[in-house]
């Protein structure tokens, strides 16, 4: 059953995409007939979402290919280099995007303002469809598809604000909104990108994950009756949703099973640790009373 919803989702998916590219086909002529840079960057907004929806696609085939010897890991970080492609793409785009505007104020041309509120009309449709579509298909638990669906939102608010533009310029003949728009849009889309690309970093990185108070793990095991100290602590994420720790204790009692159980549920209860492998080493007695060391891996 898990595959068959799997595999619906990424028919779902693969719907969006076509239809995003169909848009932002449309949008690029709309913006060049009428002259409009927001309908433009609305259009490369469109079409990076359309690539974010592809490469979570094809990050997630891959991620569900089963560990071997070679990647002993499997391969869920696909989808975190997926993500990292995306937020790069989307910063690159809005420099682009930000450039073009600021060339544009100081060579301001007339807009078919009825051409910019018809396109983005439909691409407003579209992309509150598309947001329904990703949501639907696994937001709750794939970053790359979460980040797809958030940018469909950011679309979706960008498609109304576009058509308040063109409003404007069919009203007043304000081209310089367009011009405003289009930086607004651009520097939306940079603030996204940064903040998926950090935490797609910071992963990469083998980072302390945000909600891992190391200070406080180290505490809480040496609360424990029976740890001497916690020393050489490591935590660090598989992926979005997978974390892992390791952590060099000393003991003073050879009641390794009931340390386990514990440290077991205290990692996972108070910090979300749930993957762990836990193994003793280096047993050796000192007078008066014996210490044992234990590698504990999660």
């Amino acid at each position: 059953m898990r595959h068959k919803k799997g595999h619906s989702g990424d028919d779902k998916l693969g719907f969006a995409v076509l239809i995003n590219i169909i848009l932002t086909i449309a949008q690029i002529v709309g913006g060049v007939i009428s002259g409009s840079l927001s309908l433009v960057a609305d259009a490369l907004h469109n079409f990076s979402d359309a690539g974010a929806i592809l490469i979570a696609i094809i990050a997630r085939k891959i991620g569900n290919k089963s560990p071997n010897k070679f990647m002993t890991y499997g391969y869920k970080r696909a989808e975190i280099i997926g993500a990292l492609m995306n937020s790069t793409s989307l910063i690159i785009v809005g420099i682009y995007l930000i450039g073009e505007a600021i060339e544009r104020y100081f060579t301001p041309t007339a807009i078919d303002g009825w051409i910019v509120f018809w396109i983005a009309g439909l691409a407003l449709i579209i992309d509150i469809a598309t947001a329904m579509i990703t949501y639907s298909a696994g937001a709750k638990d794939n970053i790359n598809i979460r980040a797809a669906f958030i940018h469909n939102i950011s679309d979706a608010l960008a498609s109304i604000v576009v058509i308040i533009s063109g409003l404007l310029i069919i009203n007043f003949q304000l081209y310089i909104f367009d011009v405003i728009v289009t930086i607004g849009i651009s520097t939306y889309v940079i603030y996204h990108g940064v903040l998926l690309l950090k935490k797609c970093t910071m992963i990469i990185m083998q980072a302390t994950p945000a909600s891992v108070n190391i200070e406080n793990l180290q505490l809480a095991l040496e609360n424990i009756d029976g740890i001497e100290s916690a020393k050489h602590i490591h935590v660090w994420q598989l992926d979005d949703k997978r974390i892992y720790m390791e952590a060099h204790m000393v003991l003073m009692t050879n009641d390794h099973e009931r340390i386990k159980e514990e440290s077991r549920k205290i990692i996972k209860s108070d910090f979300g640790i749930s993957h762990s492998t836990l193994e003793t080493k280096n047993i050796y007695i000192l007078a008066p009373k014996a210490k044992y060391n234990l590698l504990i891996k999660h």
